[in-house]
Protein backbone atom coordinates (compact mmCIF):
# COMPACT_ATOMS: atom_id res chain seq x y z
CA UNK A 1 0.00 0.00 0.00
CA UNK A 2 2.82 2.62 0.73
CA UNK A 3 4.38 2.01 -2.70
CA UNK A 4 1.24 2.97 -4.48
CA UNK A 5 0.64 5.68 -2.34
CA UNK A 6 4.10 6.73 -3.04
CA UNK A 7 3.75 6.04 -7.05
CA UNK A 8 0.82 8.29 -7.07
CA UNK A 9 2.34 11.04 -5.15
CA UNK A 10 5.62 11.06 -7.35
CA UNK A 11 2.97 11.26 -10.78
CA UNK A 12 0.95 13.57 -9.05
CA UNK A 13 4.57 15.89 -8.74
CA UNK A 14 5.97 14.81 -11.94
CA UNK A 15 2.41 15.98 -13.55
CA UNK A 16 2.23 18.84 -11.81
CA UNK A 17 6.09 20.13 -12.74
CA UNK A 18 5.16 19.20 -16.39
CA UNK A 19 2.23 21.50 -16.23
CA UNK A 20 4.29 24.70 -14.63
CA UNK A 21 7.09 24.33 -17.75
CA UNK A 22 4.36 24.20 -20.22
CA UNK A 23 3.55 27.85 -18.98
CA UNK A 24 6.89 29.22 -19.27
CA UNK A 25 7.37 31.80 -21.59
CA UNK A 26 10.42 32.91 -23.25
CA UNK A 27 11.62 36.28 -24.92
CA UNK A 28 10.42 39.48 -24.45
CA UNK A 29 7.71 41.65 -24.17
CA UNK A 30 7.10 45.22 -24.99
CA UNK A 31 8.16 47.64 -21.83
CA UNK A 32 10.64 44.78 -20.91
CA UNK A 33 14.55 45.60 -19.65
CA UNK A 34 17.42 44.00 -20.42
CA UNK A 35 20.34 44.43 -19.13
CA UNK A 36 23.93 42.88 -20.09
CA UNK A 37 27.67 43.58 -19.54
CA UNK A 38 31.25 42.18 -19.99
CA UNK A 39 34.07 42.34 -17.73
CA UNK A 40 37.52 41.71 -19.68
CA UNK A 41 40.95 41.10 -17.43
CA UNK A 42 44.19 40.12 -18.96
CA UNK A 43 46.92 39.39 -17.16
CA UNK A 44 49.91 37.94 -18.41
CA UNK A 45 54.11 37.76 -17.55
CA UNK A 46 56.89 36.73 -19.67
CA UNK A 47 59.79 35.94 -17.50
CA UNK A 48 62.28 35.74 -20.38
CA UNK A 49 61.79 39.68 -21.46
CA UNK A 50 60.39 40.22 -17.73
CA UNK A 51 57.33 41.49 -19.20
CA UNK A 52 53.88 42.08 -16.98
CA UNK A 53 50.72 42.91 -18.95
CA UNK A 54 47.60 44.11 -16.81
CA UNK A 55 44.11 44.95 -18.60
CA UNK A 56 40.62 45.44 -17.28
CA UNK A 57 37.56 46.34 -19.32
CA UNK A 58 34.04 46.89 -18.24
CA UNK A 59 31.41 47.50 -20.31
CA UNK A 60 27.51 47.32 -19.18
CA UNK A 61 24.50 47.55 -21.99
CA UNK A 62 20.92 49.06 -20.85
CA UNK A 63 17.86 48.52 -23.49
CA UNK A 64 14.22 49.20 -23.18
CA UNK A 65 11.37 47.10 -25.94
CA UNK A 66 9.74 49.33 -27.86
CA UNK A 67 7.64 46.13 -29.11
CA UNK A 68 8.00 42.32 -28.50
CA UNK A 69 10.99 42.68 -31.63
CA UNK A 70 12.73 46.32 -30.78
CA UNK A 71 15.18 47.56 -28.56
CA UNK A 72 16.82 50.57 -28.18
CA UNK A 73 19.44 51.20 -25.21
CA UNK A 74 22.61 52.78 -24.06
CA UNK A 75 26.22 51.01 -23.35
CA UNK A 76 29.15 52.42 -21.37
CA UNK A 77 32.60 50.98 -21.33
CA UNK A 78 35.86 51.86 -18.63
CA UNK A 79 38.56 50.55 -18.93
CA UNK A 80 42.53 50.63 -18.13
CA UNK A 81 45.94 48.48 -19.04
CA UNK A 82 50.16 48.69 -18.35
CA UNK A 83 52.69 47.25 -19.79
CA UNK A 84 55.60 46.71 -17.27
CA UNK A 85 59.30 45.74 -18.69
CA UNK A 86 62.18 44.88 -15.92
CA UNK A 87 59.98 47.07 -13.53
CA UNK A 88 59.48 50.02 -15.40
CA UNK A 89 56.24 51.34 -16.88
CA UNK A 90 56.45 51.09 -20.92
CA UNK A 91 52.70 51.98 -21.19
CA UNK A 92 49.70 52.86 -19.37
CA UNK A 93 45.91 53.48 -20.81
CA UNK A 94 42.69 54.71 -19.60
CA UNK A 95 39.80 54.16 -21.62
CA UNK A 96 36.08 55.05 -21.60
CA UNK A 97 33.53 55.04 -24.03
CA UNK A 98 29.46 56.00 -24.52
CA UNK A 99 27.29 54.63 -27.04
CA UNK A 100 23.78 53.82 -28.40
CA UNK A 101 22.22 51.15 -30.16
CA UNK A 102 18.87 49.50 -31.50
CA UNK A 103 18.42 45.72 -31.32
CA UNK A 104 16.01 43.62 -33.51
CA UNK A 105 14.88 40.08 -32.99
CA UNK A 106 13.54 38.11 -36.52
CA UNK A 107 13.85 34.86 -35.35
CA UNK A 108 13.04 32.17 -33.09
CA UNK A 109 14.63 28.92 -32.94
CA UNK A 110 12.74 26.52 -30.48
CA UNK A 111 11.21 28.30 -27.81
CA UNK A 112 14.56 29.05 -25.89
CA UNK A 113 16.52 30.61 -29.08
CA UNK A 114 16.39 34.50 -30.23
CA UNK A 115 18.05 35.74 -32.54
CA UNK A 116 18.63 39.26 -33.45
CA UNK A 117 20.68 41.67 -35.00
CA UNK A 118 21.88 44.90 -33.59
CA UNK A 119 23.40 48.38 -34.59
CA UNK A 120 25.39 50.61 -32.73
CA UNK A 121 27.20 53.78 -32.70
CA UNK A 122 29.69 55.19 -30.09
CA UNK A 123 32.36 57.74 -28.55
CA UNK A 124 35.72 55.96 -27.75
CA UNK A 125 38.18 57.93 -25.66
CA UNK A 126 41.53 56.37 -25.33
CA UNK A 127 44.34 58.07 -23.25
CA UNK A 128 47.98 57.08 -22.93
CA UNK A 129 49.57 58.50 -20.27
CA UNK A 130 53.39 58.19 -20.18
CA UNK A 131 53.28 59.12 -23.84
CA UNK A 132 50.60 62.27 -23.32
CA UNK A 133 48.92 60.91 -26.59
CA UNK A 134 44.69 61.12 -26.55
CA UNK A 135 42.70 59.35 -29.15
CA UNK A 136 38.97 60.06 -29.76
CA UNK A 137 37.26 58.02 -32.22
CA UNK A 138 33.50 57.68 -33.41
CA UNK A 139 32.55 54.27 -34.50
CA UNK A 140 29.32 52.34 -36.26
CA UNK A 141 29.21 48.33 -36.35
CA UNK A 142 26.13 45.99 -37.03
CA UNK A 143 26.21 43.15 -34.82
CA UNK A 144 24.63 39.39 -34.85
CA UNK A 145 23.55 37.36 -32.03
CA UNK A 146 21.58 34.50 -30.48
CA UNK A 147 19.81 34.45 -26.92
CA UNK A 148 19.69 30.97 -24.98
CA UNK A 149 16.80 31.77 -22.21
CA UNK A 150 17.91 29.20 -19.36
CA UNK A 151 14.74 30.48 -17.31
CA UNK A 152 11.89 32.91 -17.78
CA UNK A 153 14.28 35.65 -17.12
CA UNK A 154 18.01 35.23 -17.87
CA UNK A 155 19.36 34.68 -21.01
CA UNK A 156 22.98 33.92 -22.47
CA UNK A 157 23.90 35.82 -25.22
CA UNK A 158 26.25 34.60 -28.16
CA UNK A 159 27.21 37.23 -30.59
CA UNK A 160 29.51 37.96 -33.66
CA UNK A 161 30.37 41.62 -33.25
CA UNK A 162 31.38 44.50 -35.92
CA UNK A 163 30.31 41.83 -38.82
CA UNK A 164 30.12 45.44 -40.36
CA UNK A 165 31.74 48.30 -39.07
CA UNK A 166 32.91 51.93 -39.42
CA UNK A 167 35.69 53.74 -37.20
CA UNK A 168 37.25 57.10 -37.60
CA UNK A 169 39.82 58.28 -35.13
CA UNK A 170 41.31 61.74 -34.38
CA UNK A 171 44.86 61.59 -32.27
CA UNK A 172 46.01 64.85 -30.43
CA UNK A 173 49.07 65.35 -28.74
CA UNK A 174 49.80 67.09 -25.97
Amino acid sequence: MKKILFSAAIAVLGFTSMNAQDDQTFGFAEGDIIVEGNVNFYSSKDKNTDTKNNSVTISPKVGFFLNDDLAIGANLSVGSSKTEVSGTDTSKFSQYGVGVFGRYYFLDIGQRFKTYTELGVGYMSNNNKLADVKTNSINAGLDLGVNYFVKENIALTFGLDNLLSFSSSKIDVS
